[in-house]
């Protein structure tokens, strides 16, 4: 058995798609995420990043939304394989 350590989001290169697997964060946060379009199971994109690095830009449904490196901290993903589906 091979183990891995989770990702997260704020682990992420850019321009590389992942899918959300679970946000660990207080019900009224991951509620507020969950209304911008991050569910689990949905694809994100990590795109361009302010100065330093933080807020940084995810293209997430359709959108582009800026988040906090602590909040991206919180939310884990796994790869998307080209060979798996959408």
């Amino acid at each position: 058995m091979h183990w891995r350590q989770p990702t997260t989001l704020a682990d992420l290169a850019e321009g590389q798609e992942y899918r959300l697997d679970r946000i660990d964060l207080p019900e009224p946060d991951a509620r507020r995420l969950m209304e911008l379009g991050f569910l689990p199971g949905t694809l994100i994109t990590p795109a361009r990043s302010a100065p330093f690095g933080d807020p940084r830009v995810y293209q997430v449904d359709g959108s582009a939304v800026a988040l906090r490196r602590e909040t991206a901290a919180k939310m884990f993903v796994s790869p998307v394989r080209k060979d798996q589906p959408s």
